[in-house]
């Protein structure tokens, strides 16, 4: 072979590499990412009477295979990314395990065309969950530096369907309300009233409800005509505090 023949397929095959790379790597975790959903899977069979179901919709199992987690989660625990944990993010606050994110994402029983509101970004991985499976999700976070990252990792993972701003959630987003449903991922003391107000009749909520230092409860919180709500208490959770002058 001459020389420059060897030169063109040697550039040819660098191109490749250059072009392919960033798709080999995103899913080079995808061996991880299936052991993360049996285990999920596993979960939600041994808490099946908590739930009152055998199994997760598979439309949310899905979702929950296709987002990159090692996307949302520090550099050094990029590793760690799909093992079925919490894992820390900064600035006090953490990923939620996969389970719970499932499962809370699973009872606001969403369709296509829902409009969901999310209080507490953090680093947006709960958020990018719900953005495969509704038409918009608006996500607010208290914690500016989380904040502002979260929303540039939505953008640059393309997640368009996602709109972001630094704030205090339990006021929630009154411009985009009424809300089909409302995901809480921290724990409250309360039931925030501005949220009951925001949320659609019929709409559902999940929020972890209790104190930092006491059991906390995933509540499933449904709405009814007048603002009267029926809750459902679903599983023991530990969540960080959510924060905020209120």
């Amino acid at each position: 072979m001459k020389s420059s023949n060897r030169f063109v397929y040697a550039y040819l095959a660098m191109l490749c590499c250059w072009f392919y790379a960033p798709f080999l790597l995103a899913d080079s975790y995808s061996r991880e990412r299936q052991r993360m959903v049996d285990a999920i899977e596993a979960d939600v069979r041994a808490t099946r009477l908590a739930l009152d179901k055998q199994a997760l919709d598979p439309r949310v199992m899905k979702a929950m295979e296709q987002v990159l987690r090692h996307k949302f989660v520090p550099t050094a625990l990029q590793r760690s990314a799909y093992l079925n944990q919490p894992l820390p993010i900064g600035h006090g606050q953490t990923i939620s395990q996969p389970y719970v994110v499932a499962v809370m994402t699973d009872l606001l029983e969403t369709t296509p065309d829902s409009k969901v509101l999310e209080i507490g970004t953090g680093s947006g991985y709960q958020a990018a969950v719900l953005a495969e499976l509704v038409d918009q999700v608006y996500s607010i976070e208290i914690i500016k530096p989380l904040g502002e990252q979260a929303a540039d990792r939505l953008s640059r993972l393309r997640y368009d369907n996602v709109t972001t701003i630094v704030a205090d959630g339990y006021y929630g987003w009154e411009a985009h309300a009424p809300f089909d449903a409302i995901v809480v991922t921290a724990a409250a003391s309360h039931i925030p009233p501005p949220l009951i107000k925001q949320l659609k009749v019929g709409g559902r909520m999940m929020i972890p409800v209790g104190s930092r230092f006491l059991t906390q409860q995933l509540l499933l919180v449904t709405k009814q005509e007048g603002d009267k709500i029926k809750t459902r208490q679903i599983l023991p959770v530990r969540f960080v505090p959510l924060t905020g002058q209120h």
